[in-house]
């Protein structure tokens, strides 16, 4: 079975350097607000060039304590409008609606699956402020336009930097493109962590301050609660993995880069869509390869008869989820299309071009 990720033999590459690292962690006796963790968040900062990181317990939160931050800093109220892709992963509108923050919905471009920037402007009201871009399947979506936009109107760019970390926009990480950026770790990430960690980065430093306090129960002072905080903290141990394997990422991304030209080079197949490769590889650092047809059903089937192992990101969009039961009567077209087409072919810097070869043959050989 050739898996859609191993993550076993991805976290081996670093075993030993990992496990030496985790000894010293175990055997420091310290294992929240240690050294690791400022270390991280160190290293981020040098690697997305951002002033500031904070290293919390997953990627929704992250996202979570942005938006908490902003309007315990008075800059949002509750009702106030966030504009966000619809076919998003459900974490980013999460965020949102957990802050009592109201999400308007913009479809993606089809060529891309990221949000699509012309209809943004259309969307904003009084109440908007925010813009929440989210760097889909690794994928940097940004644009000067973007830019100009959040001028004219005021508003946040907040980054969904779940699935890009390592990609750039005019030389420009992701992470620091916009106001703030929340990271996942999990360990599927293109950096992942042995469980759930998460990260923000932002050059406002009243932003990371307060997002560092609302994260330790509201308090800056031990014992002194400013804010009606929360419980999200990023440990020692988890840090101490990231620390080993974040300067491998470059190298990393760069064999996902290859993968990605591989598929897109010889995969042939009439009933297949391919993503399209950006005219710049570095916007690009391939957390998904997502193909998409009419026959997913069939292909996932026949695949995984053939010993291949794909995923659907994702089955089904935001709003038409249970939880979002006020959302279930809009229609968005595009992003239902896409929900209904797309499929992840295996990808990661492990996959052996013998597996890779595998996957194209079985791909080009099935029958519409």
């Amino acid at each position: 079975m050739i898996k859609f990720l191993d993550l076993q033999k991805v976290n081996l590459l670093h075993q030993q350097e990992i496990e030496t690292r985790l000894l010293k962690t175990f055997r420091s006796g310290w294992y929240l607000f240690g050294e690791e963790v400022k270390l991280l968040e160190q290293n981020l900062c040098d690697y997305i060039g951002a002033k500031h990181a904070i290293g919390v317990a997953n990627g929704l939160d992250a996202l979570r304590l942005i938006f908490k931050a902003y309007i315990g800093l008075g800059i949002m109220q509750e009702g106030d409008e966030v504009i966000v892709p619809v076919n998003t992963y459900i974490a980013s509108i999460l965020a949102i609606t957990d802050n009592k923050l109201t999400p308007i919905l913009v479809e993606p471009n089809i060529e891309n699956y990221n949000i699509d920037i012309s209809k943004i402007e259309e969307k904003i009201t009084a109440r908007t402020k925010a813009i929440l871009i989210v760097h889909l399947y690794g994928k940097a979506v940004f644009s000067d336009a973007l830019k100009q936009l959040a001028v004219k109107h005021n508003l946040k760019i907040i980054e969904d930097n779940a699935q890009a970390i390592g990609a750039t926009w005019n030389g420009v990480k992701t992470g620091n493109l916009g106001d703030a950026a929340g990271f996942s770790f999990y360990p599927g990430k293109n950096l992942g962590a042995l469980g759930d960690a998460g990260a923000v980065t932002t050059n406002n430093e009243t932003l990371a301050k307060t997002i560092s306090a609302i994260a330790n129960y509201g308090s800056e002072e031990k014992y002194i609660n400013k804010y009606q905080g929360l419980n999200s903290r990023l440990d020692e141990i988890q840090a101490a993995v990231l620390n080993v394997k974040l300067p491998y990422l470059n190298e990393e991304n760069q064999k996902r880069k290859e993968i990605a030209k591989y598929y897109n080079e010889h995969i042939n197949n009439s009933a297949i869509i391919l993503p399209k490769l950006p005219d710049n590889e570095n916007e690009h650092v391939w957390h998904l390869y997502v193909i998409r047809t009419q026959k997913r059903e069939q292909l996932q089937h026949y695949l995984t008869q053939n010993g291949i192992q794909t995923l659907i990101h994702y089955p089904i969009p935001p709003h038409k989820q249970e939880a979002y039961s006020d959302l279930n009567t809009l229609s968005f077209p595009i992003t239902e299309q896409i929900h209904n087409e797309v499929l992840s072919l295996p990808i990661s810097p492990v996959l052996t071009d013998e597996e890779l070869e595998t996957v194209v043959k079985a791909i080009n050989n099935f029958e519409i």
